[in-house]
Protein backbone atom coordinates (compact mmCIF):
# COMPACT_ATOMS: atom_id res chain seq x y z
CA UNK A 1 0.00 0.00 0.00
CA UNK A 2 1.12 3.70 -0.92
CA UNK A 3 0.28 6.66 1.10
CA UNK A 4 0.36 9.53 -0.62
CA UNK A 5 0.15 13.48 1.43
CA UNK A 6 -0.89 16.38 0.17
CA UNK A 7 0.02 19.28 2.07
CA UNK A 8 -1.46 22.99 1.67
CA UNK A 9 -1.44 25.97 3.78
CA UNK A 10 -4.77 27.78 4.18
CA UNK A 11 -4.01 31.94 4.95
CA UNK A 12 -7.33 33.82 6.11
CA UNK A 13 -6.62 37.57 5.05
CA UNK A 14 -10.11 38.64 5.37
CA UNK A 15 -9.35 40.49 9.08
CA UNK A 16 -10.29 44.19 8.37
CA UNK A 17 -9.30 45.56 11.99
CA UNK A 18 -12.08 43.80 13.85
CA UNK A 19 -11.27 40.19 13.84
CA UNK A 20 -14.23 38.56 13.73
CA UNK A 21 -15.97 40.66 16.45
CA UNK A 22 -19.45 40.35 14.37
CA UNK A 23 -20.58 38.19 11.20
CA UNK A 24 -20.04 41.89 9.11
CA UNK A 25 -16.95 42.80 10.40
CA UNK A 26 -14.33 40.58 8.87
CA UNK A 27 -14.27 39.28 5.03
CA UNK A 28 -13.93 35.57 3.51
CA UNK A 29 -10.63 36.13 1.77
CA UNK A 30 -8.00 33.08 2.24
CA UNK A 31 -4.64 32.46 0.16
CA UNK A 32 -4.15 28.61 -0.69
CA UNK A 33 -0.57 28.21 -0.65
CA UNK A 34 1.71 24.93 -1.20
CA UNK A 35 5.74 24.56 -1.99
CA UNK A 36 6.23 25.40 -5.78
CA UNK A 37 3.14 26.45 -6.73
CA UNK A 38 1.47 29.39 -7.68
CA UNK A 39 -0.94 30.74 -4.86
CA UNK A 40 -4.60 30.73 -5.44
CA UNK A 41 -6.99 33.17 -3.87
CA UNK A 42 -10.31 32.29 -2.36
CA UNK A 43 -13.20 33.14 -0.62
CA UNK A 44 -16.69 32.16 0.47
CA UNK A 45 -19.29 31.81 -1.97
CA UNK A 46 -20.85 35.87 -2.89
CA UNK A 47 -24.31 34.13 -1.30
CA UNK A 48 -22.39 34.10 2.26
CA UNK A 49 -20.37 37.50 1.86
CA UNK A 50 -17.57 36.07 -0.38
CA UNK A 51 -15.86 38.09 -3.10
CA UNK A 52 -16.79 36.85 -6.30
CA UNK A 53 -14.05 37.25 -8.21
CA UNK A 54 -11.90 34.65 -5.69
CA UNK A 55 -12.17 30.89 -5.85
CA UNK A 56 -14.77 29.43 -3.32
CA UNK A 57 -14.22 25.84 -1.71
CA UNK A 58 -17.21 24.96 -3.82
CA UNK A 59 -15.79 26.08 -7.13
CA UNK A 60 -12.46 23.82 -6.06
CA UNK A 61 -14.40 20.98 -5.54
CA UNK A 62 -16.04 21.22 -8.93
CA UNK A 63 -12.67 21.91 -10.49
CA UNK A 64 -11.24 18.69 -8.45
CA UNK A 65 -13.51 16.16 -9.80
CA UNK A 66 -13.50 17.43 -13.40
CA UNK A 67 -9.69 17.67 -13.46
CA UNK A 68 -9.13 14.29 -11.58
CA UNK A 69 -11.58 12.62 -14.58
CA UNK A 70 -9.41 14.44 -17.45
CA UNK A 71 -6.58 12.91 -16.02
CA UNK A 72 -7.67 9.86 -15.74
CA UNK A 73 -9.62 9.73 -19.39
CA UNK A 74 -6.73 11.41 -21.25
CA UNK A 75 -4.71 8.35 -19.13
CA UNK A 76 -6.73 5.90 -20.99
CA UNK A 77 -7.03 7.17 -24.16
CA UNK A 78 -3.37 7.04 -24.44
CA UNK A 79 -3.33 3.20 -23.21
CA UNK A 80 -5.80 2.30 -25.49
CA UNK A 81 -4.55 4.28 -28.56
CA UNK A 82 -7.49 7.17 -28.67
CA UNK A 83 -6.39 10.05 -29.81
CA UNK A 84 -7.31 12.91 -27.89
CA UNK A 85 -6.29 16.53 -29.51
CA UNK A 86 -8.42 18.33 -27.62
CA UNK A 87 -11.13 18.49 -24.21
CA UNK A 88 -12.35 21.07 -22.74
CA UNK A 89 -14.97 20.47 -19.82
CA UNK A 90 -17.86 23.17 -18.84
CA UNK A 91 -18.77 20.99 -15.67
CA UNK A 92 -21.05 22.30 -13.07
CA UNK A 93 -21.95 21.28 -9.41
CA UNK A 94 -24.58 21.93 -7.14
CA UNK A 95 -25.14 22.84 -3.48
CA UNK A 96 -28.76 22.68 -1.49
CA UNK A 97 -28.62 24.40 1.75
CA UNK A 98 -32.37 23.23 2.82
CA UNK A 99 -31.49 20.04 4.52
CA UNK A 100 -32.83 20.81 7.60
CA UNK A 101 -29.52 18.85 9.55
CA UNK A 102 -26.77 20.18 6.81
CA UNK A 103 -25.56 23.71 6.44
CA UNK A 104 -25.31 23.17 3.15
CA UNK A 105 -24.09 19.67 0.88
CA UNK A 106 -23.14 19.56 -2.53
CA UNK A 107 -26.00 17.46 -4.32
CA UNK A 108 -24.21 16.04 -7.81
CA UNK A 109 -21.70 17.09 -10.35
CA UNK A 110 -22.20 16.77 -13.76
CA UNK A 111 -18.95 16.53 -16.08
CA UNK A 112 -19.56 18.15 -19.62
CA UNK A 113 -16.43 17.41 -21.72
CA UNK A 114 -16.36 17.81 -25.44
CA UNK A 115 -13.87 15.51 -27.15
CA UNK A 116 -12.32 16.46 -30.20
CA UNK A 117 -10.35 12.79 -31.28
CA UNK A 118 -7.99 12.06 -34.23
CA UNK A 119 -9.55 11.43 -37.27
CA UNK A 120 -9.96 6.97 -36.86
CA UNK A 121 -10.25 6.78 -33.73
CA UNK A 122 -12.90 4.45 -32.35
CA UNK A 123 -15.71 6.61 -31.12
CA UNK A 124 -17.15 3.67 -28.93
CA UNK A 125 -14.23 2.77 -26.86
CA UNK A 126 -13.56 6.78 -26.60
CA UNK A 127 -17.13 7.01 -25.24
CA UNK A 128 -16.48 3.41 -22.96
CA UNK A 129 -13.73 4.79 -21.45
CA UNK A 130 -15.16 8.30 -19.46
CA UNK A 131 -16.95 4.72 -17.34
CA UNK A 132 -13.37 3.48 -16.09
CA UNK A 133 -12.12 7.07 -15.56
CA UNK A 134 -14.95 7.63 -13.52
CA UNK A 135 -13.66 4.44 -11.57
CA UNK A 136 -10.30 5.33 -11.25
CA UNK A 137 -10.82 8.90 -9.64
CA UNK A 138 -9.62 9.62 -6.78
CA UNK A 139 -12.30 12.70 -5.79
CA UNK A 140 -15.12 10.45 -7.40
CA UNK A 141 -14.12 7.44 -5.23
CA UNK A 142 -13.39 10.20 -1.75
CA UNK A 143 -17.50 11.82 -2.08
CA UNK A 144 -20.59 11.16 -1.37
CA UNK A 145 -22.50 12.54 -4.32
CA UNK A 146 -22.98 11.49 -7.41
CA UNK A 147 -20.38 12.92 -10.49
CA UNK A 148 -22.34 12.51 -13.78
CA UNK A 149 -20.72 12.50 -17.11
CA UNK A 150 -22.01 14.35 -20.08
CA UNK A 151 -19.12 13.52 -22.55
CA UNK A 152 -19.75 14.83 -26.51
CA UNK A 153 -17.37 14.35 -29.46
CA UNK A 154 -16.10 15.15 -32.67
CA UNK A 155 -13.51 14.10 -35.32
CA UNK A 156 -10.60 16.83 -35.69
CA UNK A 157 -11.14 18.31 -38.84
CA UNK A 158 -14.84 17.14 -39.50
CA UNK A 159 -17.93 19.65 -39.04
CA UNK A 160 -20.30 18.96 -36.24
Amino acid sequence: MMIHQYDVKIRWIGNTGEGTKTYQSYQRDFIIESENKPAISGSSDPAYRGNPERWNPEDLIVAAASACHKLWYLHLCAMNHICVVDYIDHASGFMEDTHPEKRGHITQVILKPHIILKTGANLDIANQLHKQAHHECMIANSVNFPILCEASFEVEGQKK
